[in-house]
């Protein structure tokens, strides 16, 4: 059998790695070559999983994108399948820097426009929603059922109007509003309140809740010109008066909304998030970094990104503060790790336990390893601004927010701090929708892509094949947000998702 070399059927992301990635799958007996190395696969390698190219004493560091993604538990020699039975997760001790690797991107030439719907102060939505905020879970059916009345072809009477959706939660009562949960859940609500895709919004209760409907409205930063009505169902004479009133006041609220029209608008006015699920071998070598070539672009005109998980940055954290702004930046990023360290090691666990059964079938054995593919998102535009969970997002640029890894809690959280659009990707198929916020899904691997096509909107696989560079697929990403922020559907859209992945993050003690 003639010898093939490496390049023909594995990916090589750096020229110190010990492995390679491989582009499908290799059965054992093929023979390689790597320079002038020749070698046997040793055993069957899946697609996306890793390959040993280099020998690996047992105790030593194994590297991929050049970094350490663990230390092998065994002697490791070429040709060899290098997963979870000879990888294992390796301390993270890293010499942090504050500002010695950013890289300022330098402004567009030519500035780009959206086609979106421009708001009172300043801000820009990308969709023009009837949004029901229910201040706790007792009026949670109850504004399912006011949106309800409002799905499908009797929404034609208001083509300017994308929808009503009921933002529904399983909290609000029972807990304390000082609490830190208590915050976050009402940080949460608030920001999609105000939220620039919400033109008008009604907030249901129940009447005797800890997180009342007044406290949640009091003083809220929406733009001035959002529609806000509310409802009490104890007022109101119970559900079904509430959903008779729902449906009138909601009917009056599109009516006056579907006066709004899109207008031409300046890029720098886009939030957007930036998110993965479901991830692979692939993921930190196709869709990830082509997205964060995008999210460069929209920099470069002035827009902001915002990178989120907090455990699946870790382990990389040390490449993000290399690029933050300043110093006090790049703490503000070490200390959110260092809560999560302390928050699941109370909860019996580690970060390490962040890569799930199907991250570790598509060839991801440590988080260390899913870490450094995933900050890829974030390009390389310099850090400037940290944020805690639902946080508002004020500062231009490429920043960071602190979310779990769980992605609609994830997405509810950038949402929630003003993304209007989100890019997320995956490798295993992810389904997410987002509502009122379009997701524009992206795939890591052609053969997903081609499995679940009715699900995905962009194929980054091609980069893998050689079809296409990272930088092409990233500009097509950046003209796709465009688009899509100008009005056109994603997938998750025309299949109505969105309606359940309101998922606030839930934390400390109910009573």
């Amino acid at each position: 059998m003639t010898a093939t070399p490496l390049s023909d059927v594995a990916l090589l992301l750096h020229p110190d790695d010990h492995v390679a990635v491989a582009l499908h799958d290799l059965p054992p007996g093929r023979e390689l070559t790597h320079g002038t190395l020749g070698f046997r696969v040793t055993a069957a390698i899946p697609q996306g999983h890793k390959l040993c190219v280099r020998p690996v004493r047992a105790g030593s560091a194994v590297h991929k994108y050049g970094q350490s993604i663990g230390r092998a538990t065994t002697d490791v020699q070429p040709g060899d399948h290098v997963h979870t039975h000879n990888l294992a997760m390796d301390s993270v001790r890293q010499a942090y820097e504050f500002g010695t690797g950013r890289i300022r991107i330098p402004g567009a030439a030519v500035p780009r426009t959206f086609a979106g719907f421009d708001r009172a102060g300043g801000a820009a939505g990308t969709r023009n929603y009837v949004g029901i905020v229910t201040s706790v879970n007792c009026s949670a059916s109850t504004a399912r059922m006011i949106a309800d009345q409002f799905r499908g072809p009797i929404m034609d009477a208001w083509p300017n109007v994308d929808g009503v959706v009921a933002l529904t939660h399983d909290s609000g009562c029972g807990m304390v509003p000082a609490s830190v949960g208590g915050q976050i859940l009402r940080r949460t609500l608030r920001g999609y309140a105000s939220h620039p895709n919400v033109g008008a919004l009604l907030a249901v209760g129940l009447g005797c809740e800890m997180l009342a409907v007044d406290a949640l409205l009091a003083d809220l930063p929406a733009p001035a010109d959002t529609l806000i009505d509310q409802l009490i169902i104890q007022e109101q004479g119970g559900v079904r008066a509430t959903v008779r009133a729902g449906v009138a006041a909601v009917r009056t609220l599109i009516e006056q909304l579907d006066q709004r029209r899109r207008v031409p608008l300046p890029a720098s006015r886009l939030i957007l998030g930036l998110n993965c699920g479901g991830s692979d071998g692939y993921s930190g070598i196709t869709a990830n970094p082509a997205l964060g070539h995008a999210s460069d672009l929209l920099v470069a005109q002035g827009a902001t990104t915002v990178l989120a998980e907090t455990p699946e940055v870790f382990g990389a954290e040390h490449l993000l503060t290399r690029r933050a702004v300043s110093e006090e930046v790049g703490r503000r990023l070490l200390e959110r790790i260092e809560w999560w360290q302390k928050y699941v090691a109370d909860g019996g666990g580690t970060l390490d336990n962040n890569p799930s059964p199907g991250n570790k079938a598509g060839g991801l054995t440590t988080i260390l390893e899913k870490s450094l593919g995933a900050v890829a998102k974030g390009g390389t535009a310099e850090l400037t601004a940290v944020y805690e969970y639902a946080e508002r997002v004020t500062a231009a640029g490429f920043t960071f927010m602190d979310t779990p890894g769980y992605d609609p809690v994830s997405v509810t959280g950038l949402v929630a701090g003003g993304a209007t659009v989100v890019c997320f990707t995956t490798g295993r198929g992810s389904v997410l929708g987002t509502k009122p916020v379009p997701t524009i899904k992206i795939a890591t691997n052609t053969e997903m892509y081609d499995r679940m096509r009715e699900d995905m909107d962009l194929n980054a696989g091609v980069i893998a094949t050689g079809d296409a560079t990272v930088e092409e697929v990233g500009a097509q990403i950046f003209e796709q947000i465009l688009a899509v922020a100008s009005g056109r559907v994603t997938v998750s859209e025309d299949l109505d998702l969105g309606r359940d992945e309101f998922v606030p993050w839930q934390l400390g003690a109910v009573t």
